[in-house]
Formats: structure tokens, sequence, C-alpha cells
């Protein structure tokens, strides 16, 4: 039976992501087939239709709204799926340039997976989604682990024995481990309710690693990162070679690495930590725990900071002590430390929309969200803290210095931008001269060849002369018969164009009415 080109291209694409459910995209929806699309109606349940058929088969179908997508993502990603969402990426009038029959080019521009989500609703704004990998090289053995919504990127050195507990401090959404060790760590990872997930021997080559680490940082060696061993590196590498396949390319702007070291913070296992109810109740909610009573943060940022701390006290009594006196003198100084905090609640997450701006996922909200996130770092500065010890002084110090960039967003956009980069109007008047034309001639068409035609009719000294509008010849300018000869005669007819002879009138183009033309019909397409 003969394939439509439209199944044709879903099948080569399926046939490329054969572990993940493929939102296929069509228009305003992402639509799913054959058994993606049993599984997705049954997990999201949505109706299950049939298109036309395959191999003398009904087609099983079932689809979502473009615009409602991250919600029936994140339904599926809890039920254990991957996702790859594969979008056009043409016009269906481009698509038509290459012939009449031509369909619409179309891939997978992202594999969304537990540990590689970075939109604001489909992750806690209070807590870190870390994606996690383990690796065993030789005799030695190491977990990495990630979070691309705020780039913090860490290794340590962990044997088996050391894996549960890290598991249970870290929490992570996802663990990548090599396809030989699946089966002895899914007993293991499947308590901790982590996805689990195989790769290929390469993804841990070491060697290769230690490649795309350079690479992605522009170094030719970690040694200024820290003294990595090899399953360190394996590990991080393993996560790099990941993010390149999910996210097609498109690498998350990630923090250099920072290593780990097991004599630095309090070890506890995950019984004790179970029991002890740090940052989840026994019940398994945040609610009830120790967390959750003392967490009085006022930012994202501070909320994730303090659940790291809490869940890897530090053992450095340098570390202790400057932490105490820091905790000391904001309780000394109440008047002070009111003012900073409410100055704190002003404070997007900047974390996150630097990540999301880094893979193309971002939107007018989240510049503006660096724009004021880094204004009110400057009043805090400003404003200081008094006679600051070590810890709060030099915080203090690194929130200076963006005055450049923060004067260029303000430039830029304005004040309440759109959420969306396709909705427009977040670029502020008078910053890009095109840009202003543009909208001129995206809202003012109509005035702006108006004052062209005053202008031909007194350069000609034809009053009666019109600029008019076809769907053959587009714009031209029209008069009688009688005129049109001083138009066809120098000095006239090397500005103005003959186009066409009617009975009655002649028509004319010129090369700026052309331009204009041409300005006018792009406008709308270019005036942000």
């Amino acid at each position: 039976m003969t394939v439509t080109p439209m199944m044709a291209q879903y099948l080569e694409i399926k046939a490329a992501h054969p572990d993940a459910l493929l939102f296929y995209r069509m228009g305003d929806f992402y639509e799913m087939f054959f058994d993606d699309a049993v599984a997705a109606a049954e997990s999201l349940d949505i109706a299950l239709t049939k298109r036309g058929k395959h191999e003398g088969n009904d087609i099983p179908m079932c689809g979502v709204p473009v615009h409602a997508a991250e919600g029936y993502l994140l339904t599926l990603i809890r039920k254990g799926y991957r996702v790859g969402v594969c979008e056009q990426l043409e016009s269906p009038a481009e698509a038509k340039k290459r012939g009449y029959k031509s369909i619409v080019k179309r891939d997978v521009v992202r594999l969304v997976t537990p540990g590689t989500l970075t939109e604001d609703s489909l992750l806690n704004a209070r807590s870190h989604n870390y994606l996690a990998a383990f690796v065993e090289v030789r005799d030695q053995a190491a977990i990495a682990w990630v979070d691309i919504s705020t780039g913090m990127f860490n290794a340590m050195k962990a044997n088996q024995t050391r894996l549960g507990p890290e598991l249970a401090r870290l929490s992570p959404s996802e663990l990548i481990v090599p396809q030989a060790l699946e089966n002895d760590l899914h007993q293991l990872v499947t308590e901790f309710g982590i996805s689990l997930t195989g790769l290929s021997g390469s993804s841990f080559d070491s060697t290769s690693g230690e490649k795309r680490l350079c690479d992605l940082f522009g170094v030719s060696t970690l040694d200024a990162y820290g003294n990595f061993d090899r399953a360190e590196i394996a590990a991080m590498g393993a996560i790099v070679d990941y993010l390149n396949i999910t996210q097609k390319g498109k690498l998350p702007l990630l923090q250099p690495p920072q290593q780990e070291q097991h004599n630095k913070t309090v070890q506890i296992d995950a019984a004790t930590r179970r029991n002890l109810e740090l940052t989840q109740a026994l019940s398994g909610g945040r609610a009830g725990s120790l967390l959750a009573v003392i967490d009085t943060t006022v930012t994202a940022g501070g909320a994730r900071l303090l659940e790291r701390r809490l869940s890897a006290p530090s053992r450095m009594l340098e570390t202790v002590s400057n932490r105490l006196d820091a905790v000391s003198h904001v309780l000394e100084n109440t008047r002070i430390t009111k003012d900073v905090r409410e100055k704190l609640r002003q404070v997007p997450d900047l974390d996150r929309a630097l990540s999301r701006l880094s893979l193309d996922r971002g939107g007018p909200r989240d510049l503006t969200a660096i724009r004021n996130g880094l204004a009110e770092a400057g009043l805090i500065a400003s404003n200081g803290l008094g006679d600051a010890p070590k810890l709060l002084s030099s915080a203090l110090q690194s929130l200076t210095g963006h005055d450049d960039l923060i004067d260029l967003l303000d430039q830029a956009l304005i004040a309440e931008p759109p959420l969306l980069a396709r909705d427009g109007g977040f670029i502020a008047p008078e910053y890009d001269e095109d840009l202003d034309e543009a909208r001129k001639l995206r809202d003012e068409g109509r005035s702006v060849i108006a004052q062209m035609q005053k202008e031909f009719a007194t350069q000609t000294g034809i009053s009666t002369l019109k600029i008019k509008h076809n769907n053959v010849l587009g714009y031209f300018i029209e008069t009688t018969a009688t005129h049109a000869d001083k138009m066809l005669s120098p000095p006239l007819n090397e500005i103005f164009i003959h186009r066409q002879t009617t009975a009655n009138q002649v028509r004319f183009t010129t090369v700026e009415l052309s331009e204009m033309e041409t300005k006018i019909l792009n406008a709308g397409n270019r005036a942000l």
C-alpha cells in the first residue's frame, strides 16, 4: 500500500527516535500516531482517534494543542516517558517553492527527559532539577550532576557503596549510566524514584569526555577547575554528550565544574537522611521537613542554596565560622536586613532565565528578568550592609559592575514585555531605526504611500497623479494619457519607469516605490 509523503516523513523521524514519544508538529497541534498515540491517549486521558491506513490497518492518532503542550509534557515525563519534540522547520509557503507537492520539513529539535527540563511551568522554582551520571573506570568510580536550568555542574569520587547516599542527597530526576551497569543499578535507582537511562560505553570514554569538556569551556586543560580523575571526567563527559543528544547541539549555559570532596561535608546515609526529614518528610513531601520549617528565603535561588547547604552541611571550620558571622550580622542589624529582604523580593530567577536564553527557549520576559534583577542587585550593593563581615562584603562586591548591560537592556526593552517573542512589541521605540521604520510601515502604510503620492505630484507638476495597487502590478503610479507624454520624456523618464498602458490611463513605477512596496510587504514580519 502507498504511504503518503507526510506519513513517510513521520516514520523516518520516528525510526531515528524509537525510545521516545514523538510530538509531531502539524499546524497548531502536536500529533502522535501508532503506539505513541495509544500510550499518550491513555496517559493523558485524551481522545484516541484514527487517521488513514497503514499496511491495511487504521492508524491510531491523538493530539494536543501547541499552546498547552507544556502541561501534557509534564504529565508524560512524570509517568516515565521521554518525548521527542518534532517541529516544522519551514512554512508551507517555503515548502511549495520546492514543488507543489512538497511537504514541510520537520525534525526533532529537542528530546525532553526528566533531567533536561528548563521551563518554569515544568519545574519547582525552589528546588534543583538534577541530571546525574555514574560510571566505573577500572578501580575508580564517580558521580557527576548538573542542573541545566541553573548551570550548576559538579562531580565527586563515589563508588557503588557511596552511590545510594549521594542519590538520597541530590535526589536527581534522571541518572545516566553505561548500559553495562543498568541491570546492576536498576533496583537501587528505582527505590529512589529516579529515571534510569543507559548510554553506550563511548559516551563514558574519559579521553573523549575530556575533549568535550575542554571544547565546551574553551580551555586546553581542566586543571584550573580541579584535579579530576578519569572516572570524574568520564561522568562529566557523559553528561555533556547526553545534553548534546537531547538538546540537538544547543548546549545550555553551564558553569565550570566544581569538584566536591567527601571530607568537606557531613556524610549522611540514605536511611538517616530519611529519618531526619532534612528536606523531605517521611510522607514524601516537603511539608513537615526541617527545610520547610526554616525556609524563609524570598528568592528562588536562595531557596535552592539553602536546600543544598542543609543537604550537605559543611565540615570546614572556616566556612562554618564565616556563615555564623554573616548570620550574626544580619540578626544584629534588623533594619538593614528588612530593607535587603524587600529588595530581594523583587529579584527574579536569573539562573533559569539565563539558561532558557542560552537554549533559545527564552522570551522577552527572561531578558527583563535579567535587567530587573541586576538593577535590584545594584541597589542592594549601593545601600550596603553596614560593617559587614567577609562573606557578606565579598557577596556585595559581586553585585556591581553590570551598569553597561543594565543600560543596554533598559534602552532596548519596554517596561512590561509580552511572554512570547512572536507576540512582538517588546523592543522599545527609538532603539533601532530600521525597526521603527518597519513598525511605521506596518501601522501607517497608507499614510506613507499618500505622502509619496504628494511628493510625486509635486515633482511632476501633475496634480491628478495617483498611486494605486492591484494584485498583478502591486503598487503603481497612474496618470491620464494626456499627461503621460510628460513622464515619458526627459528628464522624468529617468525616474518614472513605464509599466502598462490602458485605454485611458498610463501606469508607471519608480525604484523608490518598488523598494517601499517590498518594505511594506515585509514590515509585518520584520516589526517585532
